[in-house]
């Protein structure tokens, strides 16, 4: 059995690279993964914090 929440990242500033993407993390079991709108999909990580910073990383990508 599965756990499956989300969170939404907490918005920045928007950047032209990060314009309509909107990143979120998931839980399964004791594993978060951030998500985003345009695919991307970041390793699974056992500390919320960091799946959040993944997805942060991310959008502030060029």
């Amino acid at each position: 059995m599965y756990d499956r929440r989300t969170d939404e990242v907490p918005p920045t500033a928007p950047t032209p690279a990060s314009a309509g993407h909107r990143s979120t993390t998931v839980e399964r079991g004791s594993f978060c993964t951030a998500r985003c709108t345009c695919g991307w999909s970041g390793p699974a990580r056992r500390s919320r914090d960091r799946a959040r910073t993944d997805a942060a990383e991310h959008l502030a990508a060029p």
